[in-house]
C-alpha cells in the first residue's frame, strides 16, 4: 500500500532520476498583488509536473510524480487527468483487469478515498479507473465500508449511484462494446438501504437513495406490480415517522413518492392528523391498543403536534380547494407561524396571503 510522502524524504531536484528534466516554474508576473506561498516541497513538485506536461513524457516516473503531488494538493485536477492519461498510455490494449499496474492504481484509489474522503477528483478517476477494471461488485462493497465511516458523504452515494446505474441500468456498455446489463447489482440494495435506516431514520442521504432505487431507475424483475410497491413504501415510510415523527427526511419521502405516483395528498390526510394535534387525553387505552399498520399511531413519547404532519395536513387541504379546506390550511400555517415553526414565520405568511388571494379567485368566480 503507498505511503503518504514525508516532507523529511528529498525533492524532486535532489533525485539523480529526474535530473535529465529542468523544472519550469510557475509564473505570477513580475510584481504579483497576491503571490501564493507553496511550501517547498509543493512548488519542487509542481515544477517539474509542468516540465513534464510540457514535454509530453508519460512513464512510471510521471505517476511517482503525480501521486506525490495529488497528496498534498487532492484537489490539483491537472495532475489527476495527466496521472490518468499516463496510466492509459504505460496500460495495453486490451488491458487485463488484473494488470498490476491497474491493480495498483486501484489500492491506491482505495486509500486516497479515504483520505481524501470529499473531493471531487478522487471520486472521478475512480470512474475512469472502474470502466477499465469492469468490477462493480468490488466498488459496492468498498462503498459499503466508506458509509460505515461517513453515513451521509455526499460523493460516496453520489458514485454509488453511478455504479448502479452505469453497470445495472440501461445503456451500460460490455468491453466488446455490447449491452451490458447486470441485473445482480441491484439485488441486495433495498436491504442496504434498510440497514442504514434502521441505524439512522433521520438519514437523509439513505432516504434521497430508497428513492432512486425505488423509483427512479425503471421497474427491475419482481417490482412490476407497481400499485403493491406504492403501498409497501407507504407503510414503510409511515412506520419510520412513528418512530420519529419530528424528523423531515421521511416525511419528504412519503411526499416524493405521492408526488411521483401522482397519488392525491388528501389519501393521506387520516395518517397525518394524528400527528398534528396535540394528543387527545380522552382517547381510551382501547383505541390505543389497536395496531394500524397502514396508518401507525404515535408513540406515547412522541412531542405532539409535529410541525411536519401540520405542514403536511395544510398541504393536502390546500389540494382539495374550496373555502372551508383552505381556509383550514390558513389555520394551520397561522398556529406554524405564530407557535410551532416560528423560524419560518416569513414563509408561513407567504403561504397565507397566496391562500387568500386564490381564495378570493375562487369566490369571484363562483359569484359570476
Amino acid at each position: 500500500m503507498p505511503k503518504k510522502p514525508q516532507y523529511d524524504e528529498p525533492l524532486f531536484a535532489e533525485l539523480p532520476e529526474w535530473a535529465d528534466v529542468k523544472p519550469v516554474e510557475q509564473y505570477e508576473g513580475v510584481n504579483p498583488v497576491a503571490p501564493i506561498f507553496y511550501t517547498p516541497e509543493y512548488t519542487d513538485a509542481t515544477n517539474y509536473f509542468r516540465a513534464i506536461v510540457q514535454s509530453g513524457e508519460k512513464s512510471a516516473r510521471v505517476l511517482d510524480l503525480t501521486e506525490n503531488i495529488i497528496r498534498q494538493n487532492p484537489a490539483h485536477y491537472s495532475a489527476w487527468q495527466y496521472r490518468y492519461e499516463t496510466l492509459i498510455a504505460l496500460l495495453p490494449t486490451p488491458t487485463p483487469s488484473s494488470h498490476p499496474l491497474l491493480t495498483a492504481e486501484v489500492e491506491l484509489m482505495d486509500e486516497l478515498a479515504v483520505l481524501f474522503l470529499k473531493t471531487y477528483q478522487v471520486w472521478h478517476h475512480r470512474r475512469l479507473l472502474v470502466q477499465i477494471t469492469r468490477e462493480p461488485q468490488r466498488e459496492l462493497a468498498f462503498i459499503k465500508k466508506g458509509l460505515e465511516a461517513d453515513s451521509k458523504n455526499y460523493h460516496t452515494w453520489s458514485y454509488r449511484q453511478w455504479i448502479l446505474g452505469f453497470f445495472g441500468g440501461k445503456g451500460s456498455i460490455s468491453k466488446d462494446g455490447d449491452e451490458e446489463i447486470d441485473e445482480d447489482l441491484w439485488a441486495s440494495e433495498l436491504d442496504f438501504v434498510d440497514v442504514l435506516l434502521a441505524n439512522d431514520v433521520r438519514n437523509n442521504s439513505a432516504w434521497h437513495h430508497r428513492f432512486f432505487v425505488v423509483w427512479a431507475c425503471g421497474v427491475r424483475e419482481g417490482e412490476e406490480d407497481r400499485d403493491r410497491v406504492l403501498k409497501r413504501e407507504l407503510i414503510y415510510s409511515k412506520q419510520s415517522i412513528s418512530l420519529a415523527p419530528s424528523n423531515p427526511s421521511a416525511w419528504n419521502y412519503l411526499r416524493g413518492i405521492l408526488t411521483h405516483t401522482h397519488t392525491p395528498f388528501p389519501l393521506v390526510s387520516t395518517f397525518a392528523q394524528a400527528y398534528a394535534y396535540p394528543r387527545d387525553p380522552q382517547a381510551s387505552d382501547k383505541q390505543r391498543e389497536i395496531v394500524d399498520l397502514e396508518n401507525p399511531l404515535p408513540s406515547d413519547t412522541a412531542e405532539l403536534p409535529c410541525a411536519e404532519a401540520m405542514e403536511f395536513l395544510a398541504d393536502a387541504w390546500e389540494s382539495e380547494g374550496g373555502q372551508d379546506k383552505i381556509e383550514a390550511a390558513v389555520k394551520m400555517w397561522t398556529s406554524l407561524a405564530n407557535e410551532r415553526d416560528v423560524m419560518r414565520k416569513k414563509y408561513w405568511e407567504h403561504r397565507i396571503r397566496d391562500a387568500h388571494v386564490a381564495l378570493r379567485g375562487e369566490l369571484k368566480k363562483k359569484a359570476a
